[in-house]
């Protein structure tokens, strides 16, 4: 909303000085190519509506990365004077502050300052504990960039100082050793780049002054080593103390360039489509994450921003991504030296500040997934280092005149209303989707079932997506359970379960039409004719079965869709493909209690008690705390003794 509003009021200031002064840079450029990339990708994407905006605007989609484009490009030509970027770094630091004490404040009244929203005393508004624990490293080097090269009052010093010891307690809090890291690397370059530029004074006194020993950067090296270095030892201290406890399940680096090799490998050019990464993963996920707990999860993103990336763009997307980190550290370096050297007015240290920031959150999102706020922050402060860059130097602008001239000025005015106009749209069309989120919640934390039907009506009537779709689809499934358990049903009762449960079919399958290379929604729309077939509606058992195949085959390392597929099959008597299909999900993981159980279950209908208890024991060898499965496999045991097959011997001792 606030880009798009500054797009319609830099528009409409367009109109009275009749001049468009554009940036020459080949930052710019560089970024523009991205944004094409990613439209290219997602025109080739088999889901294009979750590549262009996915469920609301996600973080990879098309229509994000333009946003970060035009952010960038606005923020260079709005933030083009040291006036306005000494505005947006005292705005930063505050922002800084109120978040970091906030969460603060949450680490002892976690449910008081949880808004209905947040969660356990991690819980915080930039997503994951370990982004906290990035925007925390962020906050360092911004305070002591400042400290170490700006020159500020007492007071604003010491508050600085303040800011900078609660960033270094929360990333110690966070312990993420990612942090520890990033935070050593750029600590040790504020601490060259203030050593070099003592040594470039104008003259013997000015340098008997101004060399002073960067005292705050080089505290903050030693801190990062001793945290690397000691390990739990001591980074386990303070996150012991307060009693949090953070786990965060992502996939390694390794997992996400085996994923990229399997996406690649079909789809070497685009790669799969913006936003995509867990269909890929998915499909090309490790066959040992199954031997994990882990097994049945689902990743949107990999080890970081920039490899997601390379499995949903491909090939065309890391050569954007390289020329455009390249050319930052290109442009950014130059002024990196340039600001060292003597009598230079060209490049502030303002100028540099924002190159560094920008740069330390692009570095954070290759090695871990930052979440939006951060990653739009990167491309706000890189369009303010390009803005400063090339401001009041005419071979570094372009400059465009159209009121001097009718036909230009025509052309021109049309343009920019166009502008003004789709910026609205959407705008408008953003805040329709935002505004179906409440109607979400209430439709899955609401205990009525009536309140539910009219919330998640109301949220797919404003925004018809796959997981809105999919959400009616449970509503409707525990309506129809609701009817069910009541027994006797009267005719009313009849046409609401009959209504309910087309409905219900109905959305499954807009949700397959919506992206049908989610495995979820085939499993979604397997589960209704599933239900279906136990209402006795006819081939509904059928239709489940090709449901869930589909969805298998979109996520074939999956045992869990193996043995919902033998579950089917068995309710349908097909007691071969029931075998079958619970072999298949036990060979993908050979210590799958629930394939166990079923195999002996199919055993046990067959009268094959001996089998039957073999999978049972074996089952309950993996999961002894269980008591329904101790019942099971004791009833499986006296059925064994009382069975006519039983010797003579057994039936004496018996």
């Amino acid at each position: 909303m606030g880009l798009s509003i500054s797009i319609i009021f830099w528009t409409a200031a367009r109109f009275s000085d009749g001049k468009i002064v554009l940036p020459k840079s080949r930052l710019l450029l560089s970024g523009l190519a991205l944004v094409v990339v990613f439209l290219l990708s997602a025109l080739f994407s088999p889901a294009m509506k979750m590549s262009f905006f996915g469920t609301m605007l996600d973080l990879g989609t098309f229509y994000f990365m333009l946003a970060c484009f035009l952010l960038m490009l606005f923020s260079s030509l709005i933030f083009n004077d040291l006036k306005k970027a000494k505005m947006v770094l005292r705005g930063s630091i505050i922002a800084a502050a109120v978040v970091l004490l906030f969460q603060s404040l949450r680490l002892f009244m976690p449910n008081t300052l949880s808004f209905g929203i947040l969660g356990s005393n991690t819980g915080n508004i930039l997503g994951s504990w370990n982004a906290l624990g990035l925007f925390a490293g962020f906050s360092v080097v911004l305070s002591l960039f400042i400290l170490e090269f700006l020159s500020v009052s007492k007071t604003k010093k010491i508050l600085l100082g303040l800011l900078l010891l609660l960033s270094i307690i929360f990333v110690a809090i966070v312990n993420f050793p990612t942090v520890w890291w990033i935070l050593g690397i750029f600590a040790l370059i504020v601490f060259v780049y203030k050593i070099s530029s003592n040594a470039n004074v104008v003259s013997a006194e000015s340098a008997e002054k101004k060399r002073i020993f960067p005292v705050f950067s080089f505290f903050v090296i030693m801190l990062s080593l001793l945290f690397l270095m000691s390990g739990q030892f001591i980074g386990g201290l303070l996150p012991n103390h307060l009693g949090i406890s953070n786990f965060e399940v992502r996939p390694s680096f390794s997992a996400t360039m085996s994923v990229a090799r399997g996406t690649l490998a079909k789809n070497p050019i685009l790669g799969a489509g913006p936003n995509r990464f867990a269909e890929m993963w998915a499909l090309h996920k490790p066959v040992a994450i199954n031997a994990s707990s882990f097994w049945d999860s689902s990743f949107d993103q990999g080890s970081g921003l920039l490899p997601t990336f390379a499995v949903t763009t491909g090939v065309l997307g890391v050569l954007a991504w390289l020329i455009f980190l390249a050319l930052l550290l290109v442009t950014g370096l130059k002024s990196f030296f340039s600001s060292q050297k003597k009598n230079s007015s060209e490049i502030s240290t303002e100028t540099v500040i924002f190159f560094i920031m920008s740069l330390y959150l692009l570095v954070a999102a290759c090695f871990y997934s930052v979440g939006p706020a951060m990653f739009l922050l990167a491309f706000i402060f890189l369009g303010i280092f390009i803005g400063l860059s090339a401001a009041h130097k005419p071979e570094e602008e372009i400059k465009m005149s159209f009121l001097d001239d009718p036909r230009k000025s025509f052309f021109s005015i049309l343009i920019l209303i166009l502008i003004m106009v789709v910026s609205a749209a959407a705008c408008f069309k953003y805040i329709e989707r935002f505004v179906s989120v409440p109607y979400l919640q209430d439709a899955v934390s609401t205990a009525s079932l009536d309140g539910a039907e009219s919330s998640i009506n109301e949220a797919v009537s404003l925004y018809p997506n796959d997981l809105y779709l999919r959400t009616y689809v449970q509503v409707y499934l525990s309506k129809i359970n609701s009817l069910v358990a009541k027994g006797t049903l009267s005719e009313s009762d009849k046409t609401d379960l009959k209504n309910s449960f087309d409905q219900a079919t109905s959305a499954a399958q807009l949700a397959v039409n919506y992206d049908p290379t989610n495995f979820l929604n085939f499993e979604s729309l397997g589960s209704m004719y599933a239900t279906g077939a136990s209402l006795g509606v006819p081939d509904a058992a059928s239709q489940a079965i090709t449901a869930y195949e589909k969805a298998s085959s979109l996520n074939p390392l999956n045992p869990g869709l193996k043995l919902t597929l033998a579950q089917t099959a068995f309710n349908n008597k097909d007691i071969e493909g029931a075998k079958n299909y619970a072999q298949e999900a036990l060979s993908l993981k050979g210590d799958y209690v629930n394939a166990l159980v079923v195999l002996s279950q199919i055993d046990q209908s067959q009268g094959d008690n001996a089998d039957a208890l073999s999978y049972a024991q074996a089952a309950l060898s993996l999961s002894p705390q269980d008591q329904n499965l101790v019942q099971y496999v004791n009833s499986l045991s006296n059925a064994k003794i009382l069975s006519p097959a039983t010797t003579t011997t057994d039936n004496k001792k018996q």
